[in-house]
Formats: structure tokens, sequence, C-alpha cells
């Protein structure tokens, strides 16, 4: 597929009946091990990339190196790639310009302002109108999922819902309200906010099955996946370091 392509199968597996379901990955193997396992698109983890490279999440990672993992994760694959830039490292559509030349054709863009609080509405708006118009230069209809940080950071409802509007209406494609995980809430953020949302998946949240029936179409698990794999290394590290057998596992090579 061009790239073009790829920014419109990853559009049209945001209007599939089920929700799409992404993994996150942050280099080139952990890409090719969720595309072997059956993905359909692969979604980039800042806090993972940051995490494998030694440093913390928040824009610690210099911008050079975070499109560096863009790019390694998007020539791994065959499949779309959208990748996850954070607040867009000061200039949003530079930002992901430079992201779509690494070969991304979708993007996370969040409207914290890196204190714990939340960036006024129109300036957030004006980055995803600066992502969109970054995809239209460079002939690539990038999928711009916009995330409200409102309640992570105890914001109220209706703020979510403003401005998950202003966000649609600014040019997103989807919005994504991370720190909500009870049915009741997501199906009167999907009734209000009239538009599409993302939300993450966890052990103790909706189950995909209700989260389609509540029509949203993406569910990802960010730091998540790193978290599973680094769990497992631990426990095997534990296995052979206490003199135990080694795990089967040694001889996968993915």
């Amino acid at each position: 597929m061009t790239q073009r392509e790829k920014a419109e199968e990853l559009r049209r597996l945001h209007a599939a009946p089920e929700p799409l379901v992404l993994v996150n990955a942050w280099d080139a193997v952990s890409a090719r091990v969720v595309a072997d396992a059956g993905a359909k698109a692969i979604a980039t983890a800042s806090w993972s990339i940051a995490a494998s490279r030694g440093y913390g999440d928040g824009e610690q990672i210099p911008l050079d190196q975070m499109i560096d993992a863009v790019g390694i994760v998007a020539r791994a694959v065959e499949l779309p790639v959208t990748a996850d830039l954070e607040r867009g490292f000061g200039d949003a559509g530079a930002t992901v310009a430079r992201a779509i030349d690494a070969g991304a054709v979708g993007c996370n863009l969040e409207d914290s302002d890196g204190t714990g609080a939340l960036k006024p509405v129109e300036e957030h708006a004006a980055n995803v109108r600066a992502a969109r118009a970054a995809g239209e230069a460079a002939g690539v209809p990038v999928v711009i999922n916009a995330r409200t940080d409102v309640f992570l950071t105890g914001g109220e409802f209706e703020d979510a819902v403003t401005r998950a509007r202003a966000y649609l209406a600014a040019g997103a494609d989807v919005i994504f309200v991370p720190g909500v995980s009870d049915v009741a809430t997501l199906e009167q953020l999907v009734i209000k906010i009239r538009g599409p949302i993302s939300v993450f998946g966890s052990a103790n949240g909706p189950t995909l099955d209700e989260l389609a029936r509540l029509g949203i179409p993406r569910v990802s698990y960010g730091p998540g996946p790193l978290g599973s794999a680094m769990a497992a290394l631990g426990r095997t590290a534990k296995t052979l370091l206490g003199g135990g057998d080694p795990p089967a596992d040694l001889a996968n090579r993915p």
C-alpha cells in the first residue's frame, strides 16, 4: 500500500463494526510481533518509546529520537502506523509533518500542558488544525486522535464534551478520553460528544463487546504492552538467575 492508502485504511478501520484494537509498540521487534499476532494497524506508545531509550514520559525524549522511533516502527511493518506525539513537541504541525515523513499515517495529540493542567481549548484546537494542514500538505489524510486529559486532571464532564466538540470541529477524527473506564460515563460521552471516541483498554475496564455496543471505534493499551513484556522478562531473569530451568520461550526468535 502507498502511504495515502494506509491512511485511508486506518480511517476505514475506525468505521468497522467492531472496535479497532491497537496493541502499542515501541520498536521494530515489538511492532513485528504485534503485526504477526494479527493486528490490523500499529500504534506507537510515547511512554514506551521514551522508556526504551532511557527517558521519562512527558516529552523528555528529544523530538529527533521520537521521530526516529516512529520511522523504525513504520519501516518494520506493512500495516498503517499511528504515532503518539504527546503534546506536539512545541509545534504540532511541524511535528506531525515529520512523523508523516517517517511513515506514520495517524497521530495522537494531547491537550495537557506538561504541568498537570490543560491547555486552553482554542490552543489545542489550533494544534489539531495544524496537524490536519500538515497531512493535507503531504497528501496524506492523517487520522487525528485528539486526546483530552480532562478526566486525568480531575476536570468536569461538561468540559470534556466542550473540548471534544471543539477538536472535532478543528479537524480531529477521533477523541481520546483516557481516565474513563465505567460504561455509564462512556455511554454519556458518546451521546453528548456526537462523534467517535477512543479509550484505553485495561484489565478492569469494559470488554470489547461492551465497547462495541456503545459504538466506540478504537481501544488502545498505551504502555501496557511494554509492561507486559518487561514482566515476562523479569520472570525469566529471576528463573535463570535463581538457577531454574531455562523456559522454552528462550528459543523464540520474533
